[in-house]
């Protein structure tokens, strides 16, 4: 790897993120001589001016609000991203073939967080979660949803608007609660610096047979986790999650 290799996160807002220092600290305690930084675009579509200004950059994290946005500009899909349909890893290589989306790179997509969630949710489960419910339909939601399913969880989407094949939060009964013991809050509601928000679901029908985790790491405990806490679940915040993923992410763009 040269001294001059780049990784980076591409996403807005990013004053939340935690990831360039995390990756930069790494890199350094594992003496990779690379480094990390922040692509904060307003408009996805600013995305090609970035890659031809920075002929270094050989990877990116995606996050809110581009992780099924940035597909556009992927000259391929691997199979486990196209599954899920969302896309939080970019590998980037030089080329001169003609035919790539983004002139002189071709660009692959995968999907790190199903990972990073399910190693991070995995202990926390005792075998009897049969069902849960997925807050929030972005991008992140489409990989809690396939690992969930994986993990033999039937996941079901929560939103505050009506769909065929979804819940909205008006539905969450009290049989709906009670049967459904996993719940992972995939919206940016609660995240720095608007701490004081958090889903509308129904905390006094939880339970300590109920887990509650929350994808956002930044703060650690979040308005979501410290109610679902007080009524007994088991809560974890999502910093487990974006270790496991970033660690998974520089695999992918190096192997």
């Amino acid at each position: 790897m040269s001294a001059n290799t780049k990784f980076g996160l591409l996403g807005h807002p990013l004053g939340h993120s935690f990831s360039r220092q995390f990756h930069n600290d790494r890199f350094a305690r594992l003496g990779i001589d690379a480094v990390y930084e922040n692509f904060d675009l307003d408009d996805i579509a600013k995305l090609p001016y970035v890659l031809a200004n920075e002929p270094d950059l050989r990877g990116l994290n995606v996050t809110i609000p581009y992780k099924q946005d940035v597909m556009q500009f992927l000259d391929e899909l691997d199979p486990l991203a196209e599954r899920i349909g969302a896309v939080n890893v970019v590998k980037i290589e030089p080329s001169a073939d003609k035919n790539t989306r983004v002139a002189g790179v071709r660009l692959k997509g995968y999907n790190s967080d199903i990972v990073g969630f399910r190693d991070s949710l995995r202990p926390m489960l005792h075998g009897g979660e049969r069902a849960a419910l997925v807050l929030g339909t972005g991008g992140a939601s489409k990989a809690i949803f396939v690992a969930l399913r994986d993990l033999g969880i039937e996941p079901v989407y929560v939103s505050r608007t009506a769909a065929p094949g979804r819940l909205t939060y008006s539905d969450l009964t009290a049989d709906v609660m009670a049967s459904h013991l996993v719940i992972v809050n995939c919206t940016p509601l609660g995240m720095f610096p608007k701490v004081d928000a958090c889903p509308d679901i129904p905390y006094e029908l939880l339970t300590p047979s109920h887990i509650c985790f929350d994808c956002v790491y930044n703060p650690a405990e979040t308005l979501f986790m410290k109610r679902a806490a007080d009524y007994g679940a088991q809560v974890k915040c999502g910093y487990e999650m974006l270790v496991g993923q970033a660690i998974e992410s520089y695999r992918i763009w190096t192997e």
